[in-house]
């Protein structure tokens, strides 16, 4: 069957089919222009400091002329960066591209084996780190290829005294820096000075240089570096630009940005996109503290904000949340996971503002499907492929299915990796010999062009031959008003082959498992509903929130 593109008929506004990047020879191209343009507004705020385009513009040439001129690193070498949302993580992206080198982002919550793994199979050269965390880049340091180490503190680039009571507090008084020792590495302020003392050479970036690696998950199997390049990244911003269209205000925008930058969610949607816009960024360096999170929200002007779903969740059920302003925000995207229908319900009953669904992953960088904008309530589904972008539904054989269908999610356009980092053959099984990227998602597609996310194939389970997708088990028992989370996994069983088991957190403590049971029987099939019902104080969750359903699966054995 041949590709059929309805959604081209679906976009209001006459959304074009096509961007055009020809104006741009890399990620550096659009940052110059912003920061010439805006270069007094500010572009990322953090606790109260805010840096203005102009700002980070000096910041960044200083951070690349110490990487040229005092660590003599050349174009294309690796730098790897391990820290949460804090004002150095921009100054050193951008450092780091304009020097013509790619960025690794590293999560600080790394283990040691999993740094190991990281640092050495990109090869970098360097790393910038956050002192919480050296101590676990000093265990893994002999065994790779760093050079050097730059140790950062929270507050180093925040305002006198703010910054150094900060750090001072962290260090001394909650003990929250364990003890490394490193030898030859330099404070990341030390970095900005020495990088300031010699001018920053001009060094040429195109569109097909990497621009990141941008590790995967690694919930399953070895952890791959996906390598996106300037062209794939830009081609993610204009593409944003474009699906956003007149909805955004340039020089005025205030995104929220409580997904970590190291994320390739926040990294697109957030510091780049709203980069281009002239935005600024307010970077929430603990989110998990929600409590303090919605203070911060309580004070602070935004237009939009980004999350998953258990973000989302999390801030609806922390008090103080409904008294926040939100006649500034005209935009709630949810990604990374699937939005649950109850929590975005709830969004829009709270902030006034509908919960969009998007659709990305590390190999697209990210978006690929988005709901149009100025959709009046949430719909399911993860929308419609964005321009350029093509999508469609194959089966095992690699053949595209009709509509309504349920099969492989393919994706094919221009944010689509160039591949995994020295791992030919894993790239071969994920990009077919005609362009398409196997997203390993099993979706539909309606008659308007609208993709659905069935669920993922590993998670699909399989009761006694019927295939029962999680999602759905979990979007029903989310509507329960006692239910706070819930997650759906297949357990091994022998008279079924497997058996759907749902892990549920309490919102009233009074729920039962009967409970429970009763109202999968009023909106469930039988093979559908879950044979066995656990109660957990919390569900384990990845670093950005997302649900590990594999450490499910692998406490149910």
């Amino acid at each position: 069957m041949s590709l059929q593109k309805p959604w081209l008929d679906s976009y209001p506004n006459g959304v074009p089919e096509q961007i055009d990047i020809s104006q741009y020879q890399s990620i550096l191209s659009v940052l110059d222009q912003v920061c010439e343009k805006y270069s007094d507004k500010p572009g990322f705020a953090s606790f109260g400091t805010q840096l203005s385009y102009g700002e980070v513009e000096r910041l960044s040439r200083q951070f690349a002329s110490y990487l040229i001129n005092g660590l003599k690193l050349k174009k294309g070498d690796r730098v790897a960066l391990m820290m949460p949302n804090l004002l150095q993580y921009p100054i050193a992206i951008f450092g780091v591209l304009r020097a013509g080198m790619t960025v690794v982002n590293t999560n600080p919550m790394y283990t040691a084996r999993e740094l190991k793994h990281q640092l050495v199979d990109s090869g970098a050269s360097a790393i910038v780190v956050l002192e919480n965390f050296a101590h676990t880049v000093a265990e893994v340091l002999p065994e790779t290829g760093i050079k050097k180490v730059l140790v950062t503190g929270v507050g180093d680039l925040l305002k006198f005294p703010k910054g150094a009571i900060i750090n001072f507090m962290l260090r001394h008084v909650k003990k929250q820096v364990p003890a490394f020792k490193i030898a030859g590495a330099i404070g990341f302020r030390e970095a900005l000075a020495q990088g300031a003392k010699t001018p920053c050479p001009e060094v040429v970036v195109s569109l097909d240089d990497i621009a990141f690696l941008q590790y995967t998950g690694g919930t399953t199997g070895v952890a791959k570096g996906a390598m996106l390049t300037h062209r794939n990244l830009v081609s993610n911003m204009e593409q944003s630009c474009t699906w956003l269209g007149k909805n955004i205000t340039y020089g005025e925008e205030a995104i929220i940005t409580a997904l970590p930058l190291y994320h390739i969610f926040a990294l697109t949607a957030n510091c780049l996109v709203f980069m281009k816009f002239g935005g600024v960024n307010h970077l929430i360096a603990n989110p998990r503290d929600m409590a303090g999170f919605v203070k911060t929200l309580q004070n602070t002007r935004f237009t939009a904000i980004t999350g998953v779903n258990t973000l989302f969740n999390g801030l609806l059920n922390t008090p103080g949340f409904d008294q926040i302003d939100f006649s500034s925000m005209h935009l709630s995207l949810g990604g990374g996971m699937a939005v649950q229908r109850a929590v975005a319900e709830r969004w829009k009953k709270v902030t006034g503002v509908t919960l969009i669904e998007a659709y990305g992953l590390t190999e697209t960088s990210p978006a690929a499907c988005m709901n149009p904008m100025g959709l009046a309530e949430f719909n399911g589904a993860i929308g419609l492929p964005i321009s350029s972008t093509d999508a469609c539904v194959k089966n095992e054989e690699g053949e595209i299915l009709a509509t309504g269908e349920v099969g492989e999610l393919c994706i094919k356009g221009p944010q689509v990796m160039a591949g995994y980092w020295q791992r030919p053959a894993d790239t071969a099984q994920v990009i077919d010999r005609d362009g398409w990227l196997h997203t390993g998602d099993m979706a539909r597609m309606d008659e308007k062009g609208f993709f659905y996310i069935v669920d993922r194939k590993k998670d699909m389970i399989l009761v006694s031959g019927f295939n029962v997708y999680p999602n759905e088990i979990e979007d029903v028992i989310a509507q329960m008003p006692e239910v706070l989370e819930v997650a759906a996994v297949g357990v091994p069983d022998d008279k079924s082959g497997e058996a759907v088991k749902v892990v549920v957190v309490k919102k009233n403590p009074d729920l039962t498992v009967e409970q429970i049971k009763a109202y999968c029987r009023e909106n469930l099939t039988g093979y559908k509903q879950p044979r066995y019902i656990e109660f957990r104080n919390e569900l384990p969750k990845s670093n950005v929130g997302k649900i590990l359903r594999r450490e499910l699966r692998e406490s149910a054995k």
